[in-house]
């Protein structure tokens, strides 16, 4: 199953991890190196890991065994071949959900580029300019395979990179039988990152699963209020948009310690002069002690009126000073940050 992470590490051996300004934003590999290797593949985590990233993100949903996977939906059809090895395994709806499969028929499934369906019924990728779809023996991790993987390059590279985890569907999970909470939080206390809270960000859209970790669980793990749009149907009963407003925000900074906004709450295109508008969400967030890393920093999909992806990156870093930030590109956004960190004058 390691087989390509390994080819991959040998490529990349002689990369050397650049080492984050003390001012400088976090750079945050969404679903590892996504913008160039099939998403959350050990394959595309040991290239982020190579590429400098200060943290990886996790994506964790359940197996019908309730261990955790790595993957960024609730459902296998869109990322892997499931539908050719398990036809007729489909819900109503037509998809083939992570919870129906035991771990041992989810290693049997071999993981692609995001795909979709296009008008004509054809199986099209998410991101034509990406990894193409062919078929690779590439496979779905566990949380503790991918743990594994990132502190042993750890080791061999002499670096210290984070863990940054999503709990995925908590309310869905449970439904099913299972607290997803407790079953990665198992599996952190077992690989001994349970009490790291200088490596490890838990990140959930539902508020009600957060205030529990804090409250109940007492977990000292730094915890990441995701923050999205009311109709894109995320698992949680929140009103995002009132959570953005100043009491919205107040009662966030009782339970969480950092937000992740879509970085369209922050960016809001271009006024009549052609000048960037820009919301005051980061300020706002920045009084109340809470840390800003907004998500999705995407070379191939930029928000309109932003010309390239030095701009966009720009933008965060210089004028709005956000303390990290998720991006499928993590080499550009180091190299962007290395470049500023030139630019600036020694100090005293």
């Amino acid at each position: 199953m390691l087989r390509p992470v390994i080819l991959l590490s040998i490529l990349c051996g002689a990369a050397t991890l650049a080492a984050a300004e003390p001012d400088a934003p976090l750079v945050i590999a969404h679903r590892g190196a996504s913008g160039y290797l099939p998403e959350h593949t050990l394959a595309a985590k040991a290239m982020a890991h190579a590429m400098g990233a200060d943290y990886i993100e996790q994506d964790v949903v359940l197996s019908a065994d309730g261990v955790p996977i790595v993957l960024h939906d609730i459902h296998l059809d869109t990322t892997t071949d499931v539908a050719r090895r398990f036809p007729g395994r489909a819900r109503d709806d037509g998809r083939y959900y992570a919870i129906d499969f035991r771990l041992d028929e989810i290693r049997q499934l071999r993981v692609h580029e995001r795909s979709q369906r296009n008008a004509a019924g054809e199986e099209e990728a998410v991101f034509p300019g990406r990894f193409p779809l062919i078929p690779l023996d590439l496979s779905v991790p566990t949380l503790a395979e991918e743990i594994d993987l990132i502190a042993g390059l750890d080791r061999s590279r002499g670096t210290r990179t984070g863990l940054y985890i999503e709990f995925k569907a908590p309310r869905f999970h449970r439904a099913a039988g299972w607290d997803i909470t407790h079953q990665v939080l198992a599996v952190l206390a077992a690989k001994g990152y349970a009490d790291r809270p200088e490596q490890v960000y838990l990140q959930c859209f539902d508020d009600a699963t957060l205030r529990q970790l804090k409250e109940e669980g007492k977990t000292p793990l730094p915890l990441i209020q995701l923050i999205g749009e009311n109709d894109w149907g995320e698992d949680s009963a929140v009103d995002y948009d009132a959570m953005r407003s100043p009491e919205g925000l107040r009662d966030v900074a009782t339970y969480a310690d950092g937000i992740g906004p879509w970085l369209m709450h922050i960016y809001r295109g271009r006024d009549a002069r052609g000048q960037a508008v820009v919301t005051d969400l980061v300020d706002r967030a920045h009084a109340l002690g809470l840390a800003v890393h907004p998500y999705t920093f995407r070379r191939d999909q930029l928000p309109t009126g932003i010309a390239d992806f030095d701009e966009l990156l720009a933008l965060f870093i210089d004028t709005v000073g956000v303390d990290g930030l998720f991006t499928d590109f993590p080499d550009l956004a180091r190299d962007a940050i290395a470049r500023r960190a030139a630019r600036q004058p020694d100090g005293d």
